[in-house]
């Protein structure tokens, strides 16, 4: 018998703020939803548009971050693996498939979330040895010009 393979990766807009609650045994489990929007041109050229809602958890720190730094309207790409729940209520078999969210990234939107929230950012970056260099060179007053690389001193 063959081994299963179970990976999704998703991209989308959160529906609605994270909620962070945690377990009996004390583990906080984050949920939230993604809105995925597809578009695409039908028969006729006019174009069509879809929308597909996925829930998704997140356990641990992975969760913890997520509720930390995304609101309802950011955009957020997750991975990981869909998970089916099945119970009974009042005498119906229902289910769920949800993601069960392993890693994740933040996307930026352009500052363009909706609620006004600064993305959540890194320093600047620091610069590199060679454009301290060539500052440098700038502010000594040498004249010295970049030489462009003669490709026959490579050795392969």
């Amino acid at each position: 018998m063959a081994k299963g393979f179970n990976k999704v990766v998703v991209m989308g807009n959160l529906t609605r703020d994270p909620e962070t609650r945690a377990t009996s045994s004390g583990q906080s489990v984050t949920s939230f939803s993604l809105a995925v929007n597809r578009t695409w041109k039908d028969r006729d050229g006019n174009n069509q548009e879809d929308v597909s809602y996925f829930d998704c958890t997140a356990w641990g720190k992975t969760g913890e971050i997520i509720a930390q730094y995304m609101q309802k309207g950011r955009a957020l790409l997750v991975s990981g693996r869909l998970n089916q729940s099945t119970w009974e209520q009042e005498g119906q078999k229902r289910s769920k498939v949800e993601i069960v969210v392993e890693d994740f990234n933040f996307i930026s939107d352009g500052g363009n979330s909706g609620s006004g929230a600064p993305a959540p950012s890194s320093p600047a970056p620091s610069k590199t040895p060679v454009e301290e260099k060539k500052e440098d060179n700038k502010d000594s007053g040498s004249d010295e010009e970049e030489k462009p690389i003669d490709l026959s001193d490579i050795p392969f």
